[in-house]
């Protein structure tokens, strides 16, 4: 089993949580891995540990500012992509990452298309964009377009709540479980993997004043997220991964694969939101493959 090193790193006043799994080794880039949300936290990318053991590749991960380790509230200028954007480069420095991957998941898939597209990224060997998106208007329009395989009631509640502004109730929260059960994940089960259930201190604040209410009305700081240009300059080889019944539908992940210059997709028939969850061997037999066809 790899060593597990935990940290802090000091950022705005405040401290990031990075984790370390196994050892860098010469030839392999480590992984840093980038967690969905804003706010998620980095639990459920504890699934994917044992990729360094069976690559012999040293993996990262960290709670960003807001969530888990690494929990802030009550400071709703902070949550903009800069915020965000700024720690990621800083915990690249703080570590000496001067060359690795980057997996980035749902949110953490948009900050490595923000990264490729606006920052210098220098020393990144391959972007992995995990159920992700390039543009938020693709991205409503399908959740939207999808609304309708959900109940008439659960349609309804949330047009009203589109209409009013109001995302509280008992009918609109049923309507939200249903919409995210159908395309995202499960409530924790005692079959899942223990980081999928345990317990997390999520960013509530960061998600709702960085993204929204919700994931089919982006009205927070990244309400205006749109790099549906500006991928096609994305000059750092990219893998698209997604599920066929993912956030990220195949609509969405096709046109990241359709613009980015040489890119490669990889559809999960068999999960929703979290397919490394869902279908965990194939997604780390694909992930190992092609770390080291990019190193």
């Amino acid at each position: 089993m790899a060593k597990v090193t935990e940290g802090y790193m000091p950022y705005l006043g405040h401290e990031t949580y990075y984790r370390i799994v196994g050892e860098r080794t010469g030839g392999k880039a480590p992984l840093l891995l980038l967690h969905g949300g804003p706010g998620s936290t980095h639990n459920y990318l504890e699934v994917l540990d044992d990729v360094a053991d069976r690559d012999g590749r040293q993996l990262i991960m960290y709670d960003q500012i807001g969530c888990g380790n690494s929990y802030l509230d009550g400071c709703p200028e902070l949550w903009t992509k800069e915020t965000w954007m700024n720690e990621l480069e800083a915990l690249r420095a703080h570590l000496g990452l001067d060359e690795c991957h980057i997996l980035g998941q749902s949110w953490g898939g948009m900050m490595c298309i923000i990264y490729a597209c606006d920052y210098a990224h220098e020393g990144v060997k391959s972007f992995i964009l995990s159920s992700t998106l390039s543009h938020n208007s693709l991205w409503s329009e399908e959740h939207h377009r999808r609304m309708k395989y959900l109940s008439p009631e659960a349609q309804a509640a949330i047009v009203e709540a589109e209409r009013t502004g109001n995302y509280s109730g008992e009918a609109y929260e049923k309507a939200n479980d249903e919409f995210m059960v159908r395309f995202c994940n499960d409530p924790p089960r005692e079959t899942d993997p223990e980081p999928v259930r345990r317990p997390k201190r999520s960013g509530r604040e960061a998600y709702v004043y960085g993204w929204g209410n919700n994931e089919f009305t982006p009205n927070g700081s990244l309400r205006d997220y749109d790099y549906a240009e500006q991928i096609r300059n994305i000059d750092v080889p990219c893998l698209i991964i997604s599920g066929a019944e993912d956030l990220c539908s195949p609509v969405v992940a096709k046109y990241m694969y359709d613009n980015i210059p040489g890119a490669e997709w990889e559809l999960f028939a068999y999960s929703r939101h979290m397919c490394f969850v869902e279908e965990p061997d194939k997604y780390k037999r694909v992930l190992i493959d092609w770390l080291n066809r990019h190193d």
